[in-house]
């Protein structure tokens, strides 16, 4: 069995299979083979991706893939998604060392990701619901066009000189709570919201989406989340109950 690798490279509805191997290279260069994709394009392991991917086609075949991107991060706990362009959503932003150092601190004791998404339309809010943070590739402004390889490129060599600069740190006394638990969170609270009548039933989504960007801004912890969860279950008897929904 192969070992869990402490950080995650996640692809998201790839579209040209020419790119994944490209990325494959680009892990392998820098010591990484986590590779997951999400519903990428359908011929994906190709002539191009094979030839592109060079001396990397174990990475390459190695590769999982998943139809959603909540499987892709399950078992993480800090996920970043990159990004090409600022977006205006109150979620914060940080550059690619900063991000590195964050992935690399943050598996010490739990995995963790970063989502790339597709090339032309990049990641849409959906997707950014399952993330903690944005990391934005400062670039010429009059260009700033990467390739999807050239994005990860950039990435994984930060994470490889936060490999070769660490220091002995301590990990983190609870491990980040990962996106499936925080999902739970988030239905337990509109759950409560509802009952409380706070919550508008004929539109939750923008109230739910703001507490959803405040609690990933705020990176909680699993011990902080079973407070959170307590504080609801306290106020309402019964709320913790997750019903399946369809």
């Amino acid at each position: 069995m192969t070992a869990v690798q402490p950080i995650r490279l996640v692809l998201f509805e790839t579209t040209h299979p020419g790119n994944i191997g490209s990325v494959a290279r680009a892990m392998k260069t820098m010591g990484f083979s986590d590779l997951v994709l999400v519903n990428p394009v359908a011929e994906w392991l190709c002539t191009d991706s094979r030839a592109l991917a060079s001396g990397a086609q174990d990475v390459l075949h190695a590769a999982r893939v998943v139809p959603t991107l909540e499987e892709a991060l399950d078992g993480c706990g800090l996920v970043l998604a990159a990004s090409a362009r600022h977006r205006r959503i109150g979620c914060p932003e940080m550059n690619p060392r900063e991000c590195a150092a964050e992935l690399m601190g943050q598996a010490l004791s739990r995995p963790a990701a970063i989502v790339f998404g597709p090339e032309r339309s990049g990641l849409a809010n959906e997707q950014l619901d399952l993330c903690n943070a944005i990391v934005y590739i400062p670039a010429n402004p009059a260009y700033s066009s990467l390739n999807l390889s050239q994005a990860v490129q950039i990435i994984v060599y930060e994470l490889r000189q936060q490999q070769v600069l660490a220091r002995e740190v301590p990990p983190p006394e609870s491990p980040l709570a990962g996106p499936a638990q925080l999902e739970l969170l988030y239905q337990h609270f509109e759950r409560v919201l509802l009952a409380s009548g706070f919550l508008n039933p004929t539109n939750p989504r923008h109230l739910m989406r703001r507490l959803r960007r405040l609690f990933n801004r705020t990176r909680l912890d699993e011990n902080e989340l079973n407070i959170l969860r307590g504080i609801l279950s306290s106020l309402a008897p019964g709320s913790g109950d997750n019903p399946k929904r369809d």
